[in-house]
C-alpha cells in the first residue's frame, strides 16, 4: 500500500480521516493516491491495541468500518442499477473513494458529488486530478453539513441536480461526532432537500447504545473519544427511537439494515460481520418496500 503519488493531506484532516482512508485502499476499496503516511503509521501504531480490544469484547475497527462501508455501497449501487438512483450527495467523504468507484462503475448513469470542509475538499480534489477520476458527472464541492442556505450549503450544492431523477445523501462514520440537536437539524435539512426530488435515499451508519453494552466497550469508546479529540455520541437505544425521530424530522419511510440479512453478499470481512453496526436506510417518497 505504497502511496507513491506525492498526496499529502492538510493537518485539518481528522486522525479518522487518514486511519479509514487506509482501511479502504487495505482492503481494496480505494486507491493508492488516497492513502496518506500518516494514515499508514496510525494504522501500524494502533494495530496492537485494535487487536488486544477486539480479545476484550470490543469492537474490532476493520470489522465494524468495512461492514459499514460495504453495506452502504451495496445498497446505493442496487439503487443506481434499478435507475431509482442517477445522482448522489456524499457529505464527509473524507478519504473514501466511493465516489471514485461508483463513476468507474456506473459512468454517466451517475452524478456523483463529494462535499467537504473546504481543506478536506481541495485535497480529495488534487488527489484524484492526479489519478484521473474527475471525469464529466464527478465533483468535489465544499460544504458545511450544518448550514441551511447559502454558498457551502446542502441547498446550494443541491440546487444544480435534476429534479424529475432520483438523489441519495450518504454520510458516513459522521453522526456521532455530533450531539443530537445537530443530528436533527441535518436530518431535518436533508429530508426537505430530498423531498424536492422524485426520489429520495438517505444511508447512513448508526450505533445503539444498547448493542454496545458488552464487555470492552467502554474503554474502546474513551479510546475512540481521545483519537477524534471529541466525544463520541451514542443518540438511539433502540430502533424505534430511531424511527420516531426520523419520521419527526421528515422521513416518513425509514428502517435499520441489520448486516446479517446480506451475509452472502458481504462475505470476506475480516473477524467477520459487525453485527451492532446498522445501516440507516430512509426516504422521503413513497411507492416502494423498504426491506432487503
Amino acid at each position: 500500500m505504497e502511496n507513491t503519488s506525492g498526496y499529502r493531506t492538510p493537518a485539518s484532516i481528522s486522525p479518522t480521516g487518514h486511519y479509514t482512508g487506509y482501511i479502504w485502499a487495505r482492503h481494496g476499496l480505494s486507491h493508492p493516491a488516497l492513502v496518506t503516511h500518516t494514515g499508514r503509521i496510525l494504522f501500524q501504531l494502533f494495530r496492537p491495541i485494535v487487536w488486544l480490544a477486539g480479545a476484550t469484547g470490543a469492537p474490532r475497527a476493520d470489522s465494524f468500518l468495512l461492514t459499514r462501508h460495504r453495506l452502504i455501497d451495496l445498497r446505493l449501487a442496487e439503487a443506481i442499477e434499478s435507475g431509482r438512483v442517477a445522482q448522489v450527495i456524499e457529505i464527509a467523504a473524507g478519504l473514501a473513494a466511493r465516489g471514485w468507484r461508483m463513476k468507474q462503475r456506473f459512468g454517466d448513469r451517475v452524478t456523483y458529488i463529494e462535499a467537504d470542509l473546504p481543506e478536506m475538499a481541495q485535497a480529495k480534489r488534487e488527489a484524484l486530478a492526479r489519478i484521473g477520476s474527475l471525469a464529466a458527472g464527478h465533483h468535489i464541492v465544499d460544504i458545511d453539513a450544518l448550514q441551511e442556505s447559502g454558498p457551502g450549503s446542502l441547498a446550494a450544492v443541491a440546487a444544480g441536480l435534476d429534479r424529475r431523477e432520483g438523489v441519495a445523501i450518504i454520510t458516513e462514520g459522521l453522526l456521532n461526532y455530533f450531539s443530537l440537536d445537530n443530528v436533527r437539524s441535518m436530518w431535518r435539512h436533508f429530508a426537505r432537500t430530498l423531498a424536492e426530488f422524485e426520489r429520495g435515499y438517505y444511508w447512513a451508519d448508526l450505533y445503539l447504545s444498547s448493542d454496545l453494552a458488552g464487555p470492552g466497550v467502554s474503554p474502546f469508546l474513551k479510546l475512540l473519544s481521545a483519537f477524534v479529540r471529541g466525544r463520541v455520541h451514542l443518540h438511539f437505544a433502540t430502533a424505534d427511537e430511531v424511527h420516531a425521530e426520523l419520521e419527526a424530522d421528515g422521513f416518513p419511510y425509514a428502517r435499520l439494515l441489520e448486516p446479517g440479512e446480506f451475509a452472502e453478499r458481504l462475505s470476506g470481512i475480516p473477524h467477520g460481520l459487525a453485527g451492532y453496526v446498522k445501516v440507516l436506510e430512509a426516504r422521503t417518497h413513497a411507492g416502494e418496500q423498504t426491506s432487503g
